[in-house]
């Protein structure tokens, strides 16, 4: 099995229920054809280098997964007929692009673990 990367961009019209309806549309692909899913992020309305359809802003979403090669083609073909996707790519990581996803994944974990302590911390320093 390889490691994949595919970020993709859906269309800014979309409401939070719909962009996450859609994000699920395709883990559900992915998950239907044997991929193990790794990693998900939602990177959030950001804008665009250039316009797209007429549009300056998208949904920036990413997903790492294992799979055999034939799923990628199966995914192609899900963004390609889903009209809410503005852009996608698709690639295989190599040794080097996994261990700094997973280099990543780790450092983005650890500040997730860390705001809630810091949170604490600016809660009593206002009690006090």
């Amino acid at each position: 099995m390889n490691c994949y990367e595919t970020v993709f961009i859906l269309t800014p019209v979309l409401s939070d229920d719909q962009m996450k309806e859609a994000v699920e549309k395709f883990k559900g692909v992915l998950q239907q054809n044997g991929a193990e899913i790794v990693n998900e992020e939602a990177w959030g309305l950001r804008k665009l280098a250039y316009p797209i359809q007429k549009k300056s802003t998208g949904f920036y979403c990413l997903l790492e997964f294992k799979g055999e090669p034939t799923i990628v083609k199966k995914l192609d073909i899900a963004f390609r007929r889903d009209e809410r996707v503005i852009r996608f790519l698709t690639f295989r990581l190599d040794k080097y692009a996994q261990e700094y996803a997973e280099k990543r994944r780790n450092l983005r974990s650890k500040k997730a673990s860390e705001q809630p302590a810091e949170a604490v911390a600016e809660a009593e320093n206002k009690e006090a």
